[in-house]
């Protein structure tokens, strides 16, 4: 390999050192947004701040509410399952009673589906893959 070629592994990105960390600049959002407009369409642009892919971010505004709020798994009703067997998997994977698991179980035999667990987005991810795993039809979005 000739020198002057830069491995994958040793490749930066642009706004990261050479030590591994990562500089922000703060720059103006409106030169930011011109940036943007300038890269989709091909241009170069004389804007000051830093060079590179330009990611957009959401304000704060718009994310404060949707940070707080918690991811929930949900259970969808199925025509496979016996409902012993889901409520003997809402106790095995959740640890919740017999009374309160049979609850829950009803819940999606009768209105189609049920919030069993609520918490953040990890928890919420691993929940949703035991559960399929046990065969069981789960999915997850955030709490309305």
């Amino acid at each position: 390999m000739a020198p002057d070629v830069t491995r994958a592994h040793e490749a930066t990105f642009p706004g990261e050192r050479s030590d591994g960390t990562i500089h922000r600049e703060r720059c103006d959002p409106r030169i930011h947004r011109l940036r943007i407009d300038a890269t989709v369409r091909g241009e170069q642009t004389d804007a000051p701040g830093p060079r590179g892919t330009a990611v957009a971010e959401p304000g704060v505004a718009e994310g404060a509410t949707a940070l707080d709020r918690p991811w929930v798994t949900i259970v969808w009703d199925d025509p496979v399952n016996l409902m012993r067997y889901v409520t003997f998997v809402f106790q095995k994977v959740f640890g919740y009673s017999e009374s309160r698991a049979n609850q829950l179980m009803m819940q999606v035999h009768t209105e189609g589906k049920a919030v069993v667990s609520a918490g953040d987005r990890d928890k919420v991810e691993s929940d949703v893959r035991k559960l399929h795993a046990a065969g069981l039809w789960a999915t997850m979005q955030r709490d309305t």
